[in-house]
């Protein structure tokens, strides 16, 4: 790395809040909504991505998961992010709401990055994210047909946790790679006062290849470690014409396939679309799994978003 482009003295900071971080932690457990267009929504699990884009960016991601189960999965997330100071800082907030059976969670996440130029078209992001959960139980919607006095399910109960997350984020003409955990403290269950860990290891990373003039062909990968469960690996493929229509594939190891389609609306507009087929035991049960992304993003700048377009 050449020493005349890293003397950001902020961004050596967090990256150093990140690595200690990273190395004290020993558990692992899932807590994070899950997307198939993963790829379109990296500031969820990376906070040093707020601001990469050069552009004030608004994004909505809707997922319904696994439509053959009552009480399944919903996730509904909106963001926010852009950067000031000539792209030397990125500041992105974003909430979501969190949804199985009558267990939700209710987040705010504040995110912060700066960003520095590592060679002539390298930028090297590290961010850190702040934010607060509502975990809550809603005991009175379920129908007791054993006795309906039963005062446990007459309350609700609910809890409030701080988020504090990092991550490092690279990126290129045609190259990203991210590290990050978005959740470094423990948390008190819902259920009880014991202290759980949280925290989540995401590897993330991608390339953009020219085929010809009007094809780009984009492989991805994102990689999910949690404790007492396997390593998770979504294997994504992705084909854009004219930069304006794109199809993909994945595969997410013993869940789900997937198929995805993105149509770039107006340069300012991307729609997309996942349907998830369960391939795990649920499979009998489960059904499908169904995930909408609108993404708009503001101001003159976007009109110069080329490469970062597709991630």
């Amino acid at each position: 790395m050449n020493n005349k482009y890293f003397k950001n003295s902020l961004l050596k900071k967090l990256v150093i809040i990140f690595l200690i971080s990273f190395i004290s932690k020993q558990g692992f457990s899932q807590n994070q909504p899950m997307y198939s267009q993963y790829m379109f929504n990296m500031m969820s699990a990376n906070p040093a991505y707020a601001g990469s884009r050069g552009a004030i960016s608004l994004n909505y991601f809707g997922r319904a998961q696994w439509s053959g189960i009552a009480g399944s999965p919903t996730t509904n997330a909106i963001s926010i992010d852009g950067s000031t100071l000539n792209g030397k800082f990125g500041l992105g907030v974003q909430l979501y709401n969190d949804k199985i059976g009558v267990y939700s969670n209710n987040v705010s996440n504040f995110m912060f990055s700066t960003r520095v130029r590592v060679s002539d078209n390298g930028i090297l992001s590290g961010g850190i994210q702040l934010g607060m959960m509502n975990s809550r139980i809603d005991f009175t919607s379920v129908q007791n047909v054993y006795d309906g006095n039963d005062k446990v399910f007459q309350e609700n109960m609910n809890k409030w946790s701080s988020i504090f997350g990092a991550g490092l984020f690279y990126n290129n003409d045609k190259f990203y790679v991210g590290l990050s955990t978005p959740n470094l403290l423990n948390t008190v269950d819902v259920y009880s006062k014991n202290p759980k860990n949280n925290s989540q290891i995401f590897l993330a990373s991608g390339y953009v290849f020219d085929i010809d003039e009007d094809f780009k062909f984009k492989p991805s990968t994102l990689i999910k470690m949690s404790s007492g469960a396997p390593v998770e690996f979504d294997i994504n493929a992705n084909v854009w014409y004219k930069n304006i229509f794109g199809v993909g594939a994945a595969l997410r190891t013993g869940d789900a396939y997937v198929g995805m389609a993105e149509v770039q609306v107006t340069k300012q507009l991307r729609i997309g679309y996942a349907y998830d087929y369960t391939i795990s035991a649920l499979k009998t049960i489960a059904g499908s799994s169904n995930e909408v992304m609108l993404r708009y993003e503001f101001g003159k700048e976007s009109k110069n978003v080329k490469s970062t377009r597709y991630f």
